[in-house]
């Protein structure tokens, strides 16, 4: 499946079908054509703002249904814009139109005897207007279809786009992580080393050594070095982060809607990142930890845009 980005940009327009002359080509009818614009942006949940006529209102809920369907997420604006053009051509009155227009003419005249009945040139134009507004429905309708067409073409698109770079993010993540790995142990030995030589110091320094043996200094020494040496081991924080950057490509590869389950994963990489850097007393590994929240930083702003 593909992954879709929660921007893009697309438009279309409908005309109404041509009708055959009598030499038997196709003519174009030029009464009316509707023009559909879409906007998306990215947004947490999918919300719908439409921008059209008043005299085409009627359609909404169409428009609604179809734009509900196709996308999930994402703020989408649709500017709905119908021109008409002048028609010499005579309309083709159907059967139910001139039904209902006779059945509207007798209960007229059965009330006012005196009212006088209807024209051809009037029965044409009622005709015209009735089929004008039910083709604007239909044309609407169909530039709709066209234009989510055309806009899920450029979310894919940039979706695309967006799934190379988090991926680029990801292997640089990864490049980081295996940098730190051979450090870990070096650090929390040197470190540790450190601690036990402060710790003599301050035994000397309080003048301990004289009323406790060294015996017991000594395993005090050890367990509370062992016990600095787990407070300052991030290599359980270096797991989970390879196993949230091996997640996230899983995602990317799958593609569907992954947006929020990305977006949750981005957060834990960056608290892994932020222990790493809290834990570190070592310079490579702080300067470790800046350069992973700056790519991390990076990957959230592309994944807010992902559906």
């Amino acid at each position: 499946m593909a992954v879709y980005s929660m921007t893009g940009y697309a438009s279309a327009t409908s005309h109404p079908p041509g009708t055959p002359g009598e030499d038997g080509q196709i003519r174009a009818a030029g009464t009316a054509a509707v023009t559909v614009e879409l906007r998306s942006v990215n947004s947490r949940f999918l919300d719908l703002a439409f921008r059209m006529p008043d005299e085409l209102r009627a359609v909404e809920p169409a428009l609604r249904e179809l734009l509900t369907g196709a996308l999930r997420r994402g703020k989408v604006e649709l500017r709905l814009n119908a021109a008409r053009e002048a028609d010499s051509s005579l309309p083709h009155p159907q059967p139910d139109q001139l039904n209902r227009l006779a059945g509207a003419q007798a209960t007229v005249q059965s009330w006012l005897p005196q009212a006088a009945s209807l024209s051809v040139h009037e029965v044409l134009q009622w005709c015209r207007g009735t089929a004008g507004a039910e083709r604007l429905d239909e044309l609407a309708v169909q530039a709709t279809r066209q234009a989510l067409e055309a806009l899920r073409e450029a979310r894919a698109r940039e979706g695309e786009r967006l799934v190379g770079i988090l991926l680029e993010r990801i292997e640089r993540l990864r490049q980081l992580a295996k940098q730190a790995e051979p450090l870990v142990p070096q650090v929390v030995e040197r470190q540790q080393q450190r601690f036990l030589e402060r710790w003599r110091q301050a035994l000397e320094a309080a003048g301990a050594a004289q009323s406790v043996s060294a015996e017991a200094l000594q395993e005090r020494a050890l367990n509370e070095a062992a016990a600095y040496a787990l407070r300052i081991d991030v290599a359980e924080e270096l797991g989970r982060l390879e196993a949230h950057l091996d997640e996230i490509e899983r995602l990317l590869r799958a593609g569907g809607e992954i947006g929020k389950r990305l977006d949750f994963l981005i957060q834990e990489l960056h608290r892994e990142a932020n222990t790493l850097g809290s834990k570190s007393s070592a310079l490579e590994l702080t300067q470790i930890s800046v350069e992973m929240k700056v790519l991390i930083e990076q990957m959230r702003e592309q994944v807010q845009n992902i559906e």
